[in-house]
């Protein structure tokens, strides 16, 4: 299976309201603020999205606003992220229903598989959809590690199109490449590794922070797929300090407030995640206000 996907697919926040139900019309309007910006595709309810936190019928809202949204000009991807490989299959078919244009899938959150375990779980699910999936990687936040043997053995899934390396390990890019060629599409996973993966060959970046700084997110990527790497480096350093509040447990919580701070949207989690207090919050606080203050002129 052929897809065309690469450049900035941002992983969305869910909007909610204070009583911390869903705020669609929040929602929509963000995502057309990115997609205004130049991104070349939308992930909902992956982490970013506060998946597990919702129904399966908040879960399908989110989703048709997206893609209502969208109306075509960008893709749009669904997270999946449930606790068992059964009920990732439903939820998959669900959204091919609504139509999504593909999934980005984890592993089943239920325990710690193994080898065996993932490759069933990915095989299974891909089997089971005729969407084109991005494999997500991310061993230190979901105890499953795709390594690039395993990404050779599910080379022969046609499906599996896509892998979002979230590893924390950049030299994985040059490993995936070596191991199984340009057989995936490679999307860096980790904001403040990304400019070090598009140099090593990633052509997509699943963005995190880049929901509050959407222009200069984009430009940077631009930058970097164009070669332009001074130029490129320019704005990373500036970007550096807020690309580091995408990684981390309070990624979530850090991200929603920088959002608030630019204001596309408000900080409302929920719960088990609570607001940012204290030192944290105030440090949170000042990296974003300096990171506003010192905005790079794009030109």
């Amino acid at each position: 299976m052929h897809v065309s996907w690469s450049g900035v697919f941002p992983a969305v926040t869910t909007q909610f309201h204070e009583d911390l139900s869903l705020n669609l019309e929040a929602t929509a309007a963000h995502l057309e603020t990115l997609i205004q910006s130049g991104i070349s595709g939308l992930v909902m309810l992956g982490s970013l999205g506060e998946n597990v936190t919702l129904t399966t019928q908040e879960k399908q809202d989110v989703l048709k606003t997206a893609i209502e949204v969208s109306n075509g000009r960008v893709p749009v991807l669904s997270g999946v992220a449930e606790l068992s490989t059964a009920a990732a299959v439903a939820y998959t078919q669900s959204v091919q229903e609504l139509g999504a244009d593909g999934i980005m899938l984890m592993p089943a959150m239920a325990f710690r598989p193994d080898r065996e375990e993932t490759l069933a779980h990915y095989r299974t699910v891909a089997d089971n959809t005729d969407l084109p999936i991005i494999v997500y990687n991310n061993p230190i936040a979901y105890h499953a590690d795709v390594t690039p043997e395993m990404f050779e053995v599910l080379a022969e899934v046609d499906n599996l199109v896509a892998i979002k390396e979230s590893s924390g390990d950049v030299r994985r890019i040059t490993d995936i490449i070596n191991q199984v060629g340009n057989r995936y599409v490679l999307f860096a996973g980790v904001d403040d590794l990304a400019l070090e993966c598009a140099f090593l060959g990633a052509t997509g970046w699943i963005a995190g922070i880049g929901l509050a700084f959407p222009a200069e997110n984009q430009k940077l990527w631009d930058l970097a797929m164009a070669g332009e790497w001074e130029k490129a480096r320019e704005i990373y350093r500036w970007y550096t300090p807020l690309l580091h509040l995408d990684v981390g447990t309070k990624f979530v919580q850090k991200i929603k407030l920088a959002i608030q701070e630019v204001g596309l949207g408000k900080e409302y989690l929920r719960l088990p995640r609570l607001p940012l207090t204290g030192v944290e919050r105030e440090q949170t606080l000042a990296t974003i206000r300096t990171g506003i203050e010192n905005r790079p002129n794009l030109g």
